[in-house]
């Protein structure tokens, strides 16, 4: 579809519901809001033509109650606002269900980045062989991390995921029905929740959304490209799962968290085995084939709820031995369905996803070093890193976790676990160890040292150890803690019974919070090109692992052309990324969404080795133009963090110390445990998303628009100019910046320029984003931000209209207690439950 006709088709089939079922909205059943919907318009015009005029979001909220109500105490007034916050809520529910519903109207099958798209290409150009070839050890892991930026109840998810069924259905009594239960249907979490209910509400999109959105897309990928010669192995589609095993993310769990997170998921995948097989045996009914699977049904039973056991080699032979009875005595009917259950069940095997275990490198040394000197193995204060390491590797010492305490006793039995995980759920279940803040060669070396000290013997180490490089310093010290381990024989020895294989994580968020947008992704790219010579050199296959959040600022954006824009200098052997916060919901989060979400990663991947395209692969001068820009948008970021008002900014006009008073279970917003706030210790999620609540989205444009002004002054625009049109890796990162500027909305904070003690910081950004827009805009050739993204453009435009209000409510609340005005306790109620609304409105602002 040309860009007019996706427009026009929006408006028809998600502008126009939306504004039909939103009336549905006036006779909902909220407790005393009956003219909550009447109000919310008024309040909307308010702030638009307000903030326009440069007034404060106090002038136009306090507007608001004089002309539209005749409410007067404090109390009245803070109790329309959260009726308003949950009118809001149910609307961004109604418009998300609207648009996901409409998702395969709006996506045809043959459109760039789909399998169709790719097997055309691949007859056209004569490459089908090379595709096949491409697939034998290709593949794509989507890492589900826990749920720290989406704010549903499961209650709630559940609801939506109904809502969506029936707006595909056009069903106006089953929609109204549904957004009835939506409006006595609490949307908080009365208590924050624990890391196995952060598992347990994304295994519910394991088992409704994956399952067979996997099952199906696989289907797909067999009927375009298999052959009599080639079939697509399995694991071509993988999920991972960082819920129960990431403890740098979530610093509640523990051991027995993970235990139980894998039990969970070894039961989901079963239930929905049981499930299928139900279906599957009204069709196989045949004598001999129904026997066998009634026994197969009764033995995933028993595992379910009576604690036995059973492995995905057991139920792949029964299902074996079902098709040799349906081919030799049944004419082979109904066997595409038996093979379809064959497939899931090599996809999904006895794990659904893979368990990941994550800890911070730091975490690791102080268990080291509580571990050295309580078994006096030498002079502790005296010993150096290196005697350490020595021995690590070579004692011989077993360890008890019950002799030592805390973190320590937790890690030891975690390690200990991996074995029972490994046995129930099958090595898929729990096969990687991975370490945030990497940056030495003993972050590495002391998890290995760890399993030795938990009794494995190196041969018994079969789990991939993985360094996550994220900060600047992490990034530019990545070659070099590489080069060091493959150069190790007791590493270089474990990796050959890994196959040879390493993977190796690469954060987005953290580098971009520390180099800034533009910088943080050439670094990345950069680091990625050493990686892969320096195993190259030494015949080791590196996968690449992404940590990439929602937005651009974190990663996110415009991942088909992400990854297909990377060239033949950075391995290409697996696409694996995390998603996380709405993101699952809003990119993966139906069965249509999910299929082609999962086929633009797995095109990307394929185009990039198989189609020939220039534009991919970067010329010595635009390497040497990307550096130039990348080094002065660098400095310039740079001088923002050491601005004096940076930190006091985020903590007293922005919404960044809420994030860990919320009843989200994880992602505190700093790392360090002391009470002074300092930049280096925030987490990237609570850093992006105060940005896009305040409308700025600083860590996705700040300095680009600065470096390129800056060639441009020298008479150099024409070099950038061209740069845009032949790299298609500097064009995505200019589009997914457009992405972040197109989220902001200055208006809201315009208030903030006469600011005594914050005036002239706010006026650095805004000088900042409005050189970086009209740049862009320049550069490009577009009259208006995402010009050609239509579908993406309209979507943000609504849901700002949406969230204006929140927003005004929030800023409002925030300026009080600024202020110390009225009760302060109300008031931070307001902004933690406009920040929910707006997160949820937004899907990829953190």
């Amino acid at each position: 579809m040309q860009n007019h006709e996706k427009s026009e088709k929006f408006r028809q089939i998600v502008e126009n519901k939306f504004q039909i079922y939103n009336s549905l909205f006036m006779s909902l059943p909220y407790d005393k809001m009956s003219n909550i919907g009447m109000l919310l318009p008024f309040l909307y015009e308010e702030s638009k033509a307000g903030y326009e005029k440069g007034k404060t979001p106090e002038e136009i909220v306090e507007e608001f109650f004089a002309s539209h109500t005749s409410l007067e105490s404090e109390e009245q007034k803070t109790e329309l606002l959260f009726k308003i916050i949950q009118y809001i809520e149910r609307q961004v529910v109604l418009f998300d269900s609207i648009e996901d519903a409409s998702f395969a109207e709006l996506h045809p099958a043959g459109e760039s980045g789909t399998l169709l798209n790719l097997y055309d290409r691949a007859v056209q150009q004569d490459l089908l062989a090379a595709v096949r070839e491409k697939m034998k050890d290709f593949g794509v892991r989507v890492v589900f991390t826990a749920h720290p930026t989406q704010f549903y109840p499961s209650s709630v998810q559940r609801i939506l995921h109904d809502l969506r069924s029936a707006i595909m259905k056009d069903s106006v009594t089953e929609i109204d029905m549904l957004l009835q239960q939506l409006g006595k249907t609490p949307f908080l979490n009365r208590e924050k929740p624990t890391p196995f209910d952060e598992a347990l509400s994304i295994i519910f999109y394991l088992r409704y959304v994956y399952y067979d959105s996997l099952g199906e897309l696989y289907g797909q990928i067999k009927y375009r490209f298999a052959d009599k010669d080639f079939t697509p192995p399995h694991d071509i589609l993988q999920l991972g799962f960082w819920p129960g095993g990431d403890r740098d993310g979530n610093p509640f769990v523990t051991a027995e968290t993970t235990l139980k997170v894998a039990d969970e998921l070894y039961s989901s995948v079963l239930k929905s085995y049981y499930e299928h097989l139900k279906k599957l045996r009204r069709r196989l009914s045949f004598s001999g084939v129904s026997e066998l699977l009634a026994a197969l049904s009764d033995e995933l039973y028993d595992a379910i709820f009576r604690e036995q056991t059973i492995t995905s080699d057991q139920i792949l032979e029964t299902v074996s031995e079902a098709q040799q009875i349906l081919l030799q005595k049944h004419n082979g009917l109904f066997k595409d369905l038996l093979d379809d259950f064959e497939d899931r069940v090599k996809i999904f095997g006895t794990h659904f996803a893979t368990l990941d275990i994550r800890q911070d490198s730091r975490v690791h040394q102080s268990v080291i070093d509580e571990i050295i000197n309580k078994k006096s193995v030498m002079e502790f204060e005296n010993i150096s890193t290196e005697e350490k390491l020595q021995w690590l590797l070579e004692t011989d010492t077993v360890l008890d976790p019950e002799d030592f305490e805390d973190v320590t006793r937790d890690t030891l039995r975690n390690i200990q676990n991996i074995r029972a995980i490994q046995k129930k759920n099958g090595q898929r279940g729990l096969s990687r160890y991975i370490i945030s803040n990497s940056d030495q060669i003993k972050d590495v070396l002391n998890v290995f040292g760890l399993f030795r000290l938990c009794g494995y013997s190196e041969d018994e180490i079969n789990i991939d150890i993985v360094p996550l490089f994220e900060t600047m310093e992490g990034l530019d010290a990545g070659e070099d803690v590489m080069r060091q381990l493959y150069a190790l024989p007791v590493y270089r020895k474990h990796l050959e019974r890994r196959g040879n294989q390493q993977t190796i994580m690469l954060g987005f968020s953290d580098g971009t919070k520390d180099g800034g947008y533009l910088k943080a992704n050439w670094e990345i790219y950069e680091t990625k090109e050493q990686l892969t010579k320096a195993a190259d050199e030494k015949g080791i296959r590196v996968i690449f692992f992404d940590g990439r959040g929602g937005p651009p600022a974190r990663g996110g954006g415009k991942t088909h052309d992400f990854y297909a824009s990377q060239g033949k200098t950075i391995a290409n052997n697996k696409i694996e990324i995390t998603i996380q916060g709405q993101t699952i919901t809003s990119v993966f989060g139906n069965k249509d969404q999910a299929k082609f979400n999962f086929e633009q990663l797995l095109t990307a991947g394929i185009e990039n080795d198989v189609f020939k395209n220039t534009k991919k692969d970067l010329t010595e001068a635009e390497r040497k133009l990307i550096e130039e820009l990348a080094e002065i948008s660098f400095e310039k970021y740079s001088q923002l963090k050491a601005h004096p008002m940076f930190v006091p900014y985020l903590q007293e006009m922005s919404t960044l110390e809420y994030y860990g008073k919320t009843n989200i279970g994880s992602r505190p917003t700093k790392r360090a445990g002391s009470s002074e706030l300092k930049f280096e210790d925030l987490r990237a999620i609570p850093f992006v998303g105060s940005w896009s609540q305040l409308k700025q989205n600083v860590p996705g444009f700040f300095g680009f628009g600065f470096s390129v002004n800056e060639l441009k002054k020298q008479g150099r625009f024409d070099e950038v100019k061209a740069l845009y049109k032949g790299s298609d890796f500097f064009k995505t990162l200019v589009l997914n910046s457009m992405m972040s500027m197109n989220k902001s909305y200055f208006p809201l904070t315009y208030y903030m320029k006469n600011n005594e003690k914050f005036g002239d910081f706010w006026t650095v950004i805004f000088d900042e984003y409005t050189l970086s827009r009209d740049l862009m805009l320049e550069l490009s050739g577009f009259r208006m931000l995402m010009e050609e993204e239509p579908l993406s453009r309209k979507s943000v435009k609504i849901r700002e209209k949406i969230v204006l209000p929140l927003l005004s409510i929030q800023q409002f609340a925030l300026m009080k207690i600024q202020k110390g005005e009225g009760n302060r306790d109300v008031y931070e109620k307001l902004v933690m439950r406009s920040l929910f609304g707006n997160i949820n409105a937004s899907r990829n602002s953190a």
